[in-house]
């Protein structure tokens, strides 16, 4: 019961002090007297000068009344107080609301649930006020803590506990809404506050039982739902939090997260991060994404020595907001994204292969499970790579293409930015195939209208390099990456499989009129893709998935870049993949003699149906009908079955088993095609990409060999090698020096016509056409010597191939040779 004053003393007080007094009933339980509360508010409206007043001496009787332990008394307050607070709106009423604040904190500062539920309570009622001019001297440092205290609230009693943290998280939601609208007051941004605020809300939404239920945009939960559940109102306010960040605070609100899951070990599992980034990504504005990408990614740096489970968490992470960001603005992160999971990508090769390096030799039972570690590590950074790149725009995609390109590492060239020297051969090799699968995904579903966007020259060169490497699985992964950018009308999975197809027209392949740049692109890159099939099919470590990757390439080659000249290319190199499996010069067994063989009847049973020739057509059916009763190793559905009953010898077969040149270029000759080219056989070219290949010998790729066979007077022999010196070597080695002394040369040639005067230039022509001149009359007056026997012959050999001639001449010029 209040004290009670004699009436004379009650006269003398003041007004404001009477009007205040008259609300209080003598039992609280009567609750507020109404008319009295009336009177109150009146006279505060008419008089707001005297808020202040009514304010102080509300807050002094409260704070008596909370001593005493009188809570009728309290809320009665409480009450008065929250009244005025909505009757007025003028300017005075800033020095109320510092008493009305003053009063909010004692009751948050008791120990008492119901006094700290009566202040949040209170408080969110002022949050929801819009003052007409804000007070910049405010601060609410207190309420923040607080508030964040009891989001974490551990009373033995639930109910009691889960109505604290409700209380708290309600409390959070008035701060960030009374201070984030006004940009000038926008100290709850700073990390001291950020750092309490966040993890509270995260800690309440660990309670989520479906977290899968929440991850997309916001949701609409009941009203019932978000009062009475901590976790889906701590998510509400957590998405409100973010929606209102801005450019300059968005990371203070981002780091906050990593701190919270790092201390309770929530990366590994990670269900719980990824739906906290998910509600991250769908609640920030679409130009901030790149901020929360940029984190993820500066986390992932200062994480790199981690666990791999916990790496993989944190890149996991990565791969879900990169999704959402790749529909949206990804800003200037694109490279950045893929530069930093490179890193982490030779990081992860390097512990894999430390661990196996210091596990050699003792059986520890780690080593395998940490190696599995890492793959999934490995694994999770190529799906980020390839979902984040095949999402982008095409022309973003293409500078990411030849940004993996450009890392994926080559053996024998260390010029590479991501260094793997130190990973030793297996290592690259990991790192080889994991790029080539990031390529691949990146790769997928790219359509370029024209074929010199998707395979410019740039790209197509080092991408046909992993090919001739002793690997099937690199070589595999090349075909897929060239199928994807060569397959523009989606008919890769109609050729699936190779098998001599009874009748194309049923595939329903889809095709265009080959365009002026594709026409010019094989002009220019044509041989280079021939090459390339040709040589991958001579590879011993072929087996089935090659041979189909293979016909595929032939097959996709021909309906989207094929016209009469390319149609002629493609059979004179089917007639030389024939031509392996016959000949057999580099000794394959003979499995792989049959999958050629097979590969070549699949391929030409689909090209002679696509351009429809008859005579074309009779003579590949007739052929592999033949083989079907006489050599059924030499198709398709046979050779590749599990059990297929070998011969032991290819040698002895009759030529209505193999595809004849003059016959189909009689066929073809009678349909208006230009078959002249057709009798020149096809040899690939020699290239520096041969260079690449570690089972070539560098003296089989520079140096001439001259040998002379059936002789035997050693007197007689001229030796016509070239002397191979250490400098020879180290120059053909330096592939690098010599390309820069071309470009140097070159250079001084054009400034020299540029700068140099007319009667030099004329001069210097004059006499190299004068040493010219000397040099042809020298060869003409060779001395021909006489063969060291009736029979010598010479032999050269350049790099793989091998020519047999008449009686050798000698020459007295070793680079050379006339036969």
């Amino acid at each position: 019961m209040p004290a009670r004053v004699c009436c004379c003393c009650a006269a003398l007080r003041p007004r404001y002090k009477r009007l205040v007094d008259n609300i209080f009933p003598e039992d609280p339980k009567d609750g507020l007297v109404k008319a009295d509360m009336e009177k109150l508010t009146f006279y505060a409206v008419s008089a707001p000068e005297k808020l202040d007043r009514i304010g102080a001496y509300l807050a002094e009787r409260l704070s008596r009344d909370v001593v005493r332990h009188r809570y009728g008394y309290v809320l009665i307050a409480m009450e008065a107080l929250d009244q005025l607070l909505m009757a007025c709106h003028s300017q005075s009423i800033k020095p109320f609301v510092e008493s009305f604040l003053h009063m909010v904190a004692k009751l948050l500062e008791s120990g008492e649930p119901k006094l700290q539920v009566l202040g949040t309570n209170s408080f969110v009622k002022f949050a929801n006020i819009e003052e007409d001019t804000p007070s910049y001297h405010r601060r609410y440092d207190f309420f923040v803590s607080r508030f964040s205290a009891m989001c974490h609230s551990c009373d033995h009693d639930p109910e009691i506990q889960t109505e604290i943290r409700i209380a708290g998280i309600r409390g959070i939601q008035g701060v960030v809404r009374k201070t984030v609208n006004d940009e000038l007051r926008a100290t709850i941004w700073e990390p001291q506050h950020m750092d309490k605020i966040v993890p509270s809300l995260l800690f309440n939404m660990q309670k989520i039982e479906d977290i899968d239920s929440r991850i997309g945009p916001p949701s609409s939960p009941t009203g019932g739902e978000k009062e009475e559940n901590p976790a889906v109102l701590a998510e509400n306010c957590f998405r409100e939090l973010l929606g209102r960040a801005t450019y300059g605070n968005m990371n203070n609100a981002v780091r906050p997260v990593f701190a919270h899951l790092d201390h309770h070990r929530l990366w590994d599992p990670n269900e719980f991060a990824v739906s906290c980034f998910k509600i991250i990504m769908y609640s920030i504005q679409a130009q901030y994404s790149h901020h929360v990408i940029q984190e993820i990614l500066g986390h992932l740096d200062v994480r790199k020595r981690d666990s791999p489970r916990v790496r993989a968490g944190i890149i996991q992470v990565l791969l879900e907001a990169v999704a959402i960001a790749a529909k949206g603005s990804v800003g200037p992160t694109v490279l950045e994204v893929f530069n930093t999971l490179l890193k982490h990508l030779r990081i992860s090769v390097d512990f894999e292969l430390g661990d196996r390096r210091s596990s050699a030799g003792s059986a520890t039972f780690n080593t395998s499970s940490k190696e599995s570690d890492e793959r999934i590590v490995q694994n999770a950074i190529i799906q980020t790579i390839g979902f984040f790149g095949s999402n982008l725009p095409d022309y973003q995609r293409s500078e990411i293409m030849m940004f993996i390109m450009g890392k994926v590492p080559v053996f024998g060239i260390t010029s590479q930015s991501l260094d793997t020297s130190h990973l030793g051969d297996l290592g690259t090799r990991r790192i080889q195939i994991m790029l080539l699968r990031s390529l691949l995904m990146v790769t997928s579903g790219y359509k370029a209208t024209a074929i010199t966007n998707a395979l410019p020259a740039p790209f197509l060169d080092p991408l046909l390099s992993p090919s001739l490497m002793e690997d099937s699985e690199l070589r595999q992964l090349v075909l897929e990456i060239l199928h994807n950018l060569i397959d523009r009308h989606d008919n890769r999975a109609k050729l699936r499989g190779i098998r001599i197809i009874p009748d194309v027209s049923d595939l329903k392949i889809k095709r265009d009129k080959i365009s002026r740049q594709d026409v010019s692109f094989m002009k220019k890159h044509g041989q280079q893709l021939y090459r390339h099939i040709y040589l991958g099919c001579k590879e011993e470590d072929n087996f089935q998935k090659n041979f189909e990757l293979l016909f595929t390439s032939l097959a996709l080659t021909t309906i989207e870049l094929a016209n009469e000249e390319v149609v002629i290319d493609l059979i004179r190199l089917a007639i030389a993949l024939q031509d392996i499996a016959i000949i057999n010069e580099d000794n394959l067994p003979v499995f792989n003699r049959c999958g050629v063989m097979a590969l070549v009847a699949a391929y030409l049973n689909f090209l002679s149906q696509m351009i429809a020739v008859p005579a074309f057509c009779q003579h590949v059916s007739k052929v592999i009908e033949t083989r079907s009763l006489e050599a059924p190793y030499f198709l398709p559905e046979t050779i590749f079955k599990d059990k297929c009953n070998l011969p032991k010898s290819l040698e002895k077969h009759e030529k209505n088993l193999f595809f004849l040149t003059n016959k189909i270029a009689e066929s073809l000759g009678g349909s208006g095609y230009s078959v002249e080219r057709l009798s020149v056989p096809y040899v690939p070219q020699v290239t520096d990409e041969d260079r690449l290949s570690r089972r070539k010998s560098i003296v089989d790729t520079v140096s001439i060999q001259v040998d002379i066979l059936p002789g035997n007077n050693t007197e007689d022999k001229i030796d016509n090698t070239e002397e191979i010196t250490f400098e020879a070597l180290k120059k053909a080695i330096d592939n690098n020096g010599l390309e820069e002394q071309e470009k140097e040369k070159r250079r001084l040639v054009i400034e020299k016509f540029q700068k140099a005067p007319f009667e030099e230039i004329a001069a210097q022509c004059e006499t190299k056409a004068n040493l010219l001149h000397d040099r042809l009359a020298q060869i003409l007056e060779l001395t021909i010597r006489p063969p060291p026997s009736p029979s010598g012959t010479m032999t050269i050999t350049a790099g793989h191939t091998h020519y047999q001639s008449v009686p050798v001449y000698e020459m007295k010029f070793p680079d050379l040779c006339v036969y």
